[in-house]
């Protein structure tokens, strides 16, 4: 099986987790183990479990570290990692890395229908199990589309795009990934498709409900802060401001302390801050990597440690 994927902040994303020889780390999104591998390499005699969904990526990520006693391949979404470390015996660890972004085999595989570039049947389900986006295209409520176009695209003509869906799948079921796009292209204004392809928004709001992507995420940051170690350290990666959002908001809460009022001569609150930011500002791509990976270009790198 093809499996390309470049890892973005590669070096970043292992300078921030801290490495151990004899630590536990945990890759909560293996894809093509690029991340993994350099774990691996760096953990002696402690342990690696890369964490994936999707099944392609398990497949390859298990060929790719199949060199390495260290690691350990499960498949499985990341916000399960706490029960599934549990049953390996795993109480602890000591780093835990988070790339949130979309696979370049997920995105460029056509069948995956995960792109407006492709035409395919629409799926886009990371896991290939379950809810797939022709389900929710065909069956959500104009006002359900709305809402996860609005809130999950950032898209302005949101209602627009909706009402075209529901005339479309009243004719005819939409099936396609270039059926969609069509319906998108001809809901915007002529100007919107003139200055970037308006369909990257309608199909990332739609790939994030198939998803469950942001509640996923949530619960997968509350599990995730639990496992760690004292001096352990959370580092995510994120692709898109809803994603980054909820990192910066969660990281703040954990490294907050004293919230007693500010007119308070001392603190009788007693609250202490659990955790320490790595960074204060978010990591991003170098020139030289945005020259050899685009996709590179969103990104944003916020670590964290536990006190």
């Amino acid at each position: 099986m093809d499996f390309q994927h470049i890892s973005v902040m590669l070096n970043e994303c292992i300078e921030g987790l801290n490495i151990k020889p004899d630590g536990i780390y945990v890759d909560g999104t293996a894809g093509g183990a690029g991340h993994s591998k350099e774990i691996a390499k760096r953990v002696k005699n402690g342990k690696l479990y890369s964490l994936d969904q999707d099944p392609d990526a398990v497949q390859i990520a298990t060929e790719r570290l199949s060199e390495y006693d260290c690691a350990t391949v499960i498949q499985t979404n990341f916000c399960y990692m706490k029960e599934v470390l549990s049953a390996q015996g795993v109480d602890g660890v000591d780093g835990i890395l988070l790339d949130l972004g979309v696979s370049s085999h997920q995105l460029d595989k056509a069948e995956r229908g995960f792109s407006y570039n492709a035409d395919a049947l629409l799926d886009m389900r990371m896991s290939q199990s379950g809810l797939s986006a022709k389900d929710v295209v065909n069956t959500y409520s104009v006002d359900q589309l709305t809402k996860i176009i609005r809130d999950y695209g950032e898209e302005k003509f949101a209602k627009k795009i909706a009402l075209n869906i529901e005339k479309a799948r009243n004719i005819k079921e939409i099936q396609t990934t270039f059926e969609l796009a069509d319906i998108v292209k001809q809901s915007v204004p002529a100007a919107s498709r003139r200055e970037k392809n308006p369909c990257k928004r309608t199909f990332q709001a739609i790939r994030i409900e198939v998803n469950g992507e942001l509640d996923v995420l949530k619960q997968a940051l509350d599990s995730a802060f639990e496992m760690l170690n004292p001096g352990g350290r959370l580092v995510i990666l994120t692709f898109h401001s809803l994603e980054d959002r909820i990192v910066k908001q969660k990281f703040a809460s954990l490294c907050k302390g004293c919230t007693c009022p500010p007119d308070f001569p001392q603190c009788v609150c007693g609250n202490k801050p659990k955790a320490k930011l790595v960074n204060r500002k978010p990591i991003t791509a170098s020139e030289e990597e945005l020259e050899l990976n685009s996709r590179s270009r969103s990104a944003k790198l916020r670590i964290l440690e536990k006190i």
